[in-house]
């Protein structure tokens, strides 16, 4: 298969990318290895969006998909295993289809949740440890359940959680929370049981989880909570997909203003690349920006 634009990714960046090359008037795909919408498909209800306030995740991911596809654009879901990307050559190596060719290559594969790295975490995976609040919540109507983090996401998941729970832990390894200001007045006035200056050790259980060990950073000293549920809210992995673009430290993925990577003809957009806001608003017009660009690229460089 070759197409002038192939996109990495089917999350918001994703597909803003495949509405704004499609009307470009360029062949476009987007191979996404699971759902289209990315991490806010997994998301109640999304209120900072503008003109769609208060949509659930899926529907505003339902949306931009049925958008695109009317534009055009070629859905492939498929798993990438291999790239082959420089400045003269964009070839992606599909799990199941095998190898896709195009003029220009825009990366928006996201990020994936980063793990406790407790005993055990492994073993109650599904098992009473989840990293999705809003996909299992509702699995914990009437039960105990703890949040581990202090950011945005950890706050805003406590908050959801009490809609089922009836008690919600947060557990913070620092002594204030990362939080907004307005999330956390929210927090504080919820009723949600807050352990500052905790971590995570153990995870124990038979069959399930029934409770976890706690440290206290400052003292040292150890104590058992017993619950139910865990669920972990630490920040994100970037995806690794395509190892020949210059990476931070953290494995996120560099460009400048433009979307551009460091190798030519290759764009990068959404929660993978280096960027302080990672929201569905920014990466849309990341994916706005990469796609411009892309066009811009394939006109310079294969107009005759």
């Amino acid at each position: 298969m070759d197409f002038d634009v192939l996109i990495i990714g089917g999350g918001p960046s994703g597909l803003t990318a495949g509405i704004y090359a499609s009307r470009a008037g360029l062949n476009v795909a987007i191979v996404e290895k699971q759902f289209a919408g990315g991490q806010i498909a997994n998301t109640e209800s999304v209120d900072n969006y503008p003109a769609l306030f208060n949509i659930s995740g899926v529907d505003l991911s339902l949306k931009m998909l049925e958008h695109t596809e009317k534009l055009g654009v070629k859905m492939i879901y498929d798993t990438v295993i291999k790239t082959k990307l420089s400045d003269n050559e964009k070839v992606v190596v599909l799990q199941n289809q095998g190898e896709v060719t195009a003029k220009a290559v825009i990366l928006c594969a996201g990020a994936t949740p980063r793990k406790l790295g407790a005993l055990n975490e492994d073993k109650f995976t599904g098992r009473g440890v989840s990293y999705c609040a809003t996909c299992d919540g509702a699995f914990y109507k009437d039960k105990i359940v703890a949040v581990i983090g202090g950011g945005n996401t950890a706050v805003s998941d406590c908050l959801y959680l009490t809609k089922f729970a009836k008690q919600v832990h947060l557990i913070h390894r620092r002594d204030k929370l990362r939080a907004s200001k307005l999330d956390t007045e929210k927090l504080i006035n919820s009723g949600v049981n807050i352990h500052y200056n905790q971590v995570v050790t153990d995870i124990f259980g038979q069959n399930k989880v029934e409770g976890l060990k706690l440290k206290n950073v400052v003292d040292n000293l150890e104590s058992e909570l017993l619950i139910d549920g865990i669920f972990v809210a630490i920040g994100q992995i970037p995806s690794d997909i395509a190892a020949e673009v210059n990476r931070d430290d953290y494995g996120y993925i560099k460009s400048d203003e433009d979307m551009k990577t460091n190798i030519e003809g290759v764009f990068v957009a959404g929660d993978v690349r280096v960027k302080k806001v990672r929201q569905v608003i920014t990466a849309a017009s990341d994916g706005a920006i990469a796609a411009e660009m892309a066009n811009e690229y394939i006109i310079t460089k294969f107009s005759n």
